[in-house]
């Protein structure tokens, strides 16, 4: 990352996202390598400089996500490898963790060390010249090999403060060694702005290397402090998606990105870009299983939400009564609590990205729109369904074609033996232009031998779905009814080897919300066009 320190004449700010790491170490999200290899594409095509994939080698999941992950065409991002410097005992060229980075294929790696001398004395139990070492030799051996190295100077804010000329030799070992960039981390989060933008202002005196801002959220002052840092010159942030994070989480990229943007006038990406934030924050969100934040500046349902009275009155007369910035310009829409408004340009935008032309039928954004909002007051959400949300838009212009009519469907789950696992079986009847189909299958739970079952019953129809897998399934219970009488929501990720789309159910029966999922899974796959063969 060679750039040179943020100016009134160069403010461009280097984002790095942490998400599938941090964010993966939170409490209650816990992402498949399917997730993490769906969020690593958005977070891509949302326009993020750097996004760190995890810290290879430390599980199964991590080092396959790595195999699939470096195979990927990114269209601006650059995947980075997560580990620690060489552990005191051994060099550089003979650390497991450092050789495991770079067996992982990412480009750029990013190494924590610490610079805490509370730390060093205590957790590493190391004498202060072994852990310069250990900085100098692990960043100088991957500098040789690797694209970028940048190291997180972990605890570095509680360190200087402790122990400010050990802190500074640290970083200062780091930057002799080669490092591209040095991330300034605030790992315990009790830094305040005003005294974290002072401890920068004065190393930034000392060192010449760009500097970056890692910030933890326990103070609930992650992203000032991130703003503070980049004010005082600090090019690169580390952040994750909705502030997902350990404890109480890191620096929520989706209020620094519009703070930087529009309220310090330092770009970060295209404006075209920032309108997809709101969509971003939302797929991470379902794919972590997390209910959105409602009250979340920017991106959250409220954000620009007005209820009666005089903020109505002023707000329908000129929105900046009462908005700090249009919702439009980060994907989110204005609503009055007592009738929604606006909304058609995101049902545009989504149209042209599925290549549906609403212009054919009058009325066709506004009929969307209302049958979508109806579907979200059942529980539906689109945000991580893109291929359902199509299916929606189809049958809105009349493009929804009926490729079979479910007779009926019975699924059988049955425990045997106390120490066996459940027996589970679906029989599936459909009717296909007029012929009836009785088809049954086991499976690995009820809802995987109802899909083998659906998929057995087509495939004689329509051979194309025998590629067709399912790759990840979820459930939440939505906040309504009681216990186990509430509704539930299922998300079902599909791919056929080649392309991969999730769909979604609704029911207070889990069965039925997966069988709906299932049905758009299989609809979608039979709406794709085939891929055209190579000329040989």
């Amino acid at each position: 990352m060679k750039k040179k320190r943020a100016t009134s004449t160069d403010k461009r700010i280097v984002l790095y996202d942490s998400t599938l790491r941090e964010g993966d170490q939170s409490a209650h999200i816990n992402f498949s390598k399917e997730d993490k290899l769906r969020i690593l594409e958005k977070l891509d095509a949302f326009g993020m400089d750097y996004i760190e994939g995890g810290w290879p080698g430390a599980n199964p999941k991590d080092t396959a996500f790595f195999q699939e992950a470096v195979r990927l065409k990114l269209k601006k991002a650059r995947l980075t490898a997560f580990g620690m410097t060489r552990r005191p005992d051994r060099s550089a060229s003979r650390d497991p963790g450092i050789q495991t980075i770079l067996r992982s294929g990412a480009p750029v790696a990013t190494l924590v060390g610490k610079t805490w001398d509370l730390h060093v004395k205590e957790a590493l139990r190391v004498p202060y010249e072994e852990n310069l070492r250990m900085i100098g030799d692990s960043i100088a051996f991957l500098k040789k090999r690797l694209d970028e190295v940048f190291f997180d100077a972990e605890h570095f804010f509680d360190g200087y403060v402790s122990n400010p000329n050990h802190a500074l030799r640290c970083i200062q070992a780091a930057e002799e060694a080669g490092a591209d960039c040095i991330i300034l981390c605030d790992t315990n989060g009790g830094m305040i702005p005003e005294r974290l933008a002072k401890i920068v202002r004065e190393v930034s005196s000392v060192i010449k290397t760009p500097l970056g801002i890692h910030a933890h959220n326990d103070s609930d002052l992650a992203v000032a402090n991130s703003l503070a840092a980049v004010s005082e010159g600090v090019v690169q942030i580390q952040g994750t998606i909705n502030g997902y994070g350990e404890r109480c989480g890191n620096a929520n990229l989706c209020s620094v990105i519009p703070n930087l943007q529009f309220k310090m006038d330092m770009p970060c990406m295209p404006k075209e870009r920032l309108r997809s934030l709101r969509e971003c924050s939302r797929f991470v969100a379902e794919l972590a299983n997390q209910i959105p934040d409602r009250q979340r500046p920017y991106v959250g349902e409220n954000a620009f939400s007005h209820k009666g009275g005089i903020h109505v009155s002023a707000v329908t007369k000129n929105p900046r009564t009462y908005e700090h910035i249009p919702p439009e310009a980060v994907g989110n829409q204005r609503r009055f609590l007592v009738s929604d408004v606006s909304g058609k340009s995101t049902i545009n935008e989504k149209a042209k990205q599925f290549g549906l032309d609403l212009r054919r039928k009058k009325g066709a954004a506004q009929e969307i729109m209302d049958t979508m909002k109806e579907m979200e007051k059942k529980g539906y959400r689109y945000e991580g369904a893109d291929a359902s949300f199509e299916l929606l838009m189809r049958k809105a212009l009349g493009k929804r074609q009926k490729f079979f009519n479910l007779v009926g469907f019975r699924v059988i789950d049955e425990k045997r033996e106390e120490k066996e696992p459940p027996y589970s079986e679906a029989t599936v009847m459909i009717e296909v232009e007029g012929r009836v189909e009785h088809t049954a299958a086991e499976g690995e739970g009820p809802v995987n031998a109802l899909d083998n079952a659906l998929r057995k019953a087509l495939e004689k129809f329509y051979p194309r779905l025998g590629s067709v897998r399912l790759m990840d399934y979820k459930v939440r219970v939505l906040p309504s009814g009681e216990g186990t009488g509430s509704h539930v929501r299922v998300l079902i990720q599909s791919g056929d080897g080649t392309r991969q789309w999730s769909t979604v159910g609704v029911s207070y029966n889990i069965i039925e919300a997966s069988w709906q999922a299932l049905v758009d899974a299989v609809e979608y796959k039979l709406h794709m066009r085939p891929k055209r063969a190579s000329k040989t």
